[in-house]
């Protein structure tokens, strides 16, 4: 599947989503850790601003850190109000850039993200089946950056509204979209077995 066209989508969804919320709306602590919604959609900026060849000596400028390097990006695109942040966002809705690494990347950062966002406001997205199932798969198979492969290791998911599995051991049922939050170390509704154990995973 070509993930360009539904990053492409999937960005217009998440800013058209957003377009009307209040202050307080994006002061909303997100799913990630340390970030408002808003300072998730400013790093989805600054992400989708970064070609490759700039990544290291960006990464070098913060000693090595992303964290430090991601708190610099963020404070740069946060703008000066949440319609100025949104502003930005939207100037990259169609950008292919980004940093090193596979693309399947970036087609599940801007899942994760939008519902790092959407969850904690209450709003209900529905994503592409086929994009979910190219996420859960890289995930599944991939310690890169946010080590979902060890994190559901001896743990088997199963998804409740898509064809998809992954693993042996004690199952983890949910949607796939739960799943893959999952897999990254954050808060979704899951059963099963293993569920327990996911959850406890740092």
């Amino acid at each position: 599947m070509d993930v360009w066209p539904v990053i492409h989508t999937e960005r217009k969804a998440l800013a058209d989503d957003v377009r009307g919320l209040s202050d307080e709306q994006w002061a909303t602590p997100s799913l990630c850790s340390r970030w408002t919604v808003r300072d998730v959609l400013a790093h989805m900026t600054a992400t989708a601003k970064i070609a490759g060849p700039a990544f290291f000596p960006k990464l070098l400028a913060s000693g090595f850190s992303l964290a430090r390097m991601q708190d610099k990006d963020i404070a740069a695109e946060r703008g000066t109000s949440p319609a100025d942040t949104l502003a930005r966002f939207e100037t990259v809705e169609t950008s292919t850039k980004h940093p090193p690494g596979p693309v399947d990347t970036w087609l599940g950062e801007v899942v994760v993200h939008s519902e790092d966002i959407r969850r904690p406001l209450g709003i209900a997205h529905d994503y592409p089946a086929a994009a979910l199932t190219q996420v859960a798969d890289f995930y599944a198979g991939s310690n890169l950056v946010i080590g979902a492969k060890r994190r559901i290791a001896g743990l088997t998911l199963r998804a409740t509204d898509a064809d998809w599995s992954y693993g042996t051991g004690p199952e983890v049922t949910g949607r796939l979209a739960d799943l893959i939050v999952a897999m990254t170390g954050r808060s979704a509704e899951l059963s099963g077995d293993g569920a327990a154990e996911l959850r406890s995973r740092p």
